[in-house]
């Protein structure tokens, strides 16, 4: 699930009219930093809602990234371009990972990292369906835990992201208010575990 909340950073590129390549091959090219909202619902492999919920996020190429979650519980993730920190407000819990082992084939390594993706990643590109044009992503690696990731592109730029995983849960990404090359202030990026919280990890 953890893998999951590192899609922080998928936000704009491209426009309508446009294949799906193309457009997040414009994303890569031309978007070092974004910010916005999003809402994000989790389905089981029978379809039924079994999640929701919804925050705000921010990003710098390569590898910084903020994603807060307000609803349903407080939850932040940092990426500092060396590690990411995931605070649970509630537990006071702090996990970390190194950046490069937290990302591997994960969406936020497709959008975020380096502009190598067809390293990481299969792409196919699925034309257009309900006024959106579509690509499809497949991890090279097997220690992904998604199977393929599906973004769908329109006149705002990236503005829905359905992940399929290994245990047939699909977690669909909605994106409002985005954002592109915002002037963001470099503490958003930093964290520091609250005083007296647990940390975890490396």
């Amino acid at each position: 699930m953890r893998a999951l909340l590192l899609a922080a950073l998928l936000l704009f590129a491209g426009g309508a009219g446009a294949s799906g390549l193309d457009a997040l091959h414009s994303f890569i090219a031309a978007t070092a930093s974004a910010q916005g909202e999003f809402v994000q619902k989790v389905y089981d492999r029978k379809h039924k809602l079994t999640q929701e919920s919804s925050g705000t996020l921010a990003f710098s190429r390569p590898g910084k990234f903020r994603w807060t979650y307000a609803k349903p519980y407080a939850q932040l993730i940092v990426g500092d371009g060396v590690k990411v920190w995931v605070y649970d407000e509630d537990l006071n819990q702090v996990t970390v990972r190194r950046l490069d082992a937290a990302l591997g084939s994960t969406p936020a390594a497709l959008l975020a990292g380096s502009n190598e993706i067809e390293r990481a990643f299969t792409l196919v590109d699925q034309g257009e369906k309900d006024g959106l044009a579509w690509v499809e992503a497949k991890p090279r690696g097997k220690e992904s835990n998604f199977e393929t990731i599906r973004m769908g592109f329109g006149f705002s730029g990236l503005e829905i992201m359905e992940l399929a995983d290994s245990f047939g849960q699909t977690t669909v990404l909605k994106f409002t208010a985005l954002h592109r090359n915002p002037k963001l202030a470099a503490g958003l990026f930093t964290f520091v575990p609250p005083k007296g919280a647990d940390v975890i990890g490396d």
